[in-house]
């Protein structure tokens, strides 16, 4: 097994909690961030600008990604160009379609030739992949986002397909692909031996970092304590 120093893939710090952003600032193995509404709202954010703006001020130097919230095309387009202008690190996350099933990939093309540096979100199919691949050809760095772990979730392996998606994006230089939403540490791994340049991982994952290569025995143990202090704490009796 790799160490984490080993990984190509580069590990960003997938939430919206400011505290948990800046420990995970202070750890060199976060390389970027990523944030969403669902995330933002979860964490009781309620003035997206000003915690979008703060976020830039304490983190001005990797890259952190912001999501548009409209569902209308036009509006989405304003919504982009504002938030490409809150920093040089700042990637603008747009989704693959609309809530109705229309295709965002004309708008991702119109932004991405304007010099927005995109985060293109919620993909699962490859024809997805494809066609978006294609959009940004050409324009600044850009991420094509995939839900690996949404696509595990529907009894699919996602391997195959993430592996496909990695040679996809092999003609166009200025795109890397993200594997998004992993369930377990393992994705890491799983992210690296198939080639993707980056995996978004949230806090709950990133905390068990130091798991990573534990003597199996050594766990076992740990295992077995965890148990018997649980049992002994709640003064279980039979």
């Amino acid at each position: 097994m790799k160490g984490l120093n080993e990984l190509r893939v580069k590990i960003f710090a997938d939430g919206a909690d400011k505290a948990g952003m800046l420990e995970m600032y202070r750890n060199p193995l976060i390389k970027g961030f990523t944030t969403n509404p669902t995330l933002m709202r979860k964490a009781a954010i309620s003035d997206y600008q000003a915690f979008a703006l703060d976020i830039v001020q304490c983190i001005p130097d990797r890259p952190l990604s912001f999501e548009v919230f409209s569902d209308d095309s036009g509006e989405m387009e304003r919504q982009a160009r504002k938030i490409s202008t809150w920093g040089r690190n700042v990637y603008v996350k747009i989704p693959i379609t609309t809530t109705k099933g229309e295709s965002c990939v004309g708008l991702a093309r119109r932004l991405s030739q304007a010099g927005v540096k995109l985060n293109v979100t919620a993909m699962m199919p490859l024809d997805q992949v494809r066609d978006i691949a294609a959009a940004l050809a050409g324009g600044p760095s850009s991420y094509v986002s995939v839900f690996a772990g949404r696509i595990a979730d529907t009894g699919r392996d996602p391997i195959p397909l993430m592996a496909a998606a990695v040679e996809l994006l092999h003609p166009y230089p200025n795109e890397e692909l993200i594997w998004a939403s992993p369930r377990e540490l393992l994705n890491i791994f799983h992210a690296e031996a198939v080639g993707c340049h980056i995996i978004t991982v949230t806090n709950d994952i990133l905390k068990k970092l130091n798991l990573v290569g534990k003597d199996l025995h050594e766990y076992s143990l740990d295992t077995v304590k965890m148990f018997r202090g649980d049992a002994v704490q709640a003064g279980y009796t039979l």
